[in-house]
């Protein structure tokens, strides 16, 4: 029996938008009056997040608006846009439409970085940032980042991951030495930082490298339920003195459903 016919449109997109994304692209493969109903504004508004208008109006990309909602949701499913005066960027994982962010070195807390003995501060090309932050010279490494639950998506197992390079000519005190990575749960203690290498050279299975040129290691991950108050923390922390660290340059760090690979 063809619903269709049956079925005024209203309750047609009702049950398209409780379905997924890709669900609705098959939708309207079926015919030209599901098709008109599958691509419509009532369904893919469903497959934005509920913030979605203020997290696009508060971007250099408030344009986007002017879309309509399953183009909007390509876009950011495609593209990401800057938030936060540049210093955050947001997208969409295309299949399910969940949140995915990245906190980029600014909205870092990193200690010693205005110092410009010990950081600078440098545009890269292939950044999609203003800035990035390169280390020139410290012995104690600390750099933390702190994200709301409740701008994510609920019910969303994600990963945190830092996303980085190394220098090579002019890196020392990461080769066969490891840093401790860390991420902490609305206050709770957390548990033992994990010690990695963050240098390609010594072959560790746990780097990764992107579609966009930078690396990237998983910090730890955590499920977020209903993101209502909480907070996560993380933190790329090394206090040996004895030997001094430079040539790392940090992007930022990741925030992003966990499994889900990013391209260029």
């Amino acid at each position: 029996m063809d619903f269709t016919r049956i079925l005024p449109e209203e309750c047609q997109a009702l049950i398209i938008s409780l379905t997924s994304p890709e669900d609705a692209c098959r939708s309207a493969m079926v015919s030209p009056s599901l098709r008109s109903v599958a691509d419509s504004d009532a369904v893919w508004e469903k497959f934005l997040p509920c913030d979605y208008h203020s997290i696009v109006s508060s971007s250099s990309s408030s344009s986007l608006l002017s879309l309509g909602k399953k183009d909007l949701y390509f876009h950011l499913s495609s593209h990401l846009i800057l938030v936060q005066n540049d210093t955050m960027s947001f997208q969409l994982e295309k299949r399910s439409g969940k949140k995915w962010y990245m906190l980029g070195a600014r909205a870092l807390s990193i200690i010693w970085g205005d110092t410009p003995a010990y950081w600078i501060w440098t545009s890269q090309p292939d950044s999609r940032f203003p800035e990035v932050a390169e280390l020139k010279l410290v012995w104690w490494l600390d750099v933390k980042g702190k994200i709301e639950t409740r701008i994510l998506s609920p019910n969303t197992n994600y990963a945190i991951y830092l996303v980085f390079r190394l220098r090579y000519r002019h890196t020392s005190g990461f080769r066969r030495r490891t840093v401790g990575l860390n991420v902490n749960i609305d206050g709770m203690i957390p548990m033992g930082a994990r010690r990695v290498s963050l240098d390609s050279r010594d072959e560790p299975q746990h780097l990764r490298e992107r579609g966009d040129e930078w690396m990237e290691v998983e910090m730890g991950e955590f499920w977020n339920e209903c993101g209502d108050g909480g907070s996560v923390e993380f933190c790329l922390k090394e206090i040996d003195t004895n030997f001094h660290k430079r040539g790392l340059i940090i992007e930022g760090i990741e925030i992003r459903p966990k499994d889900i690979v990013p391209s260029s």
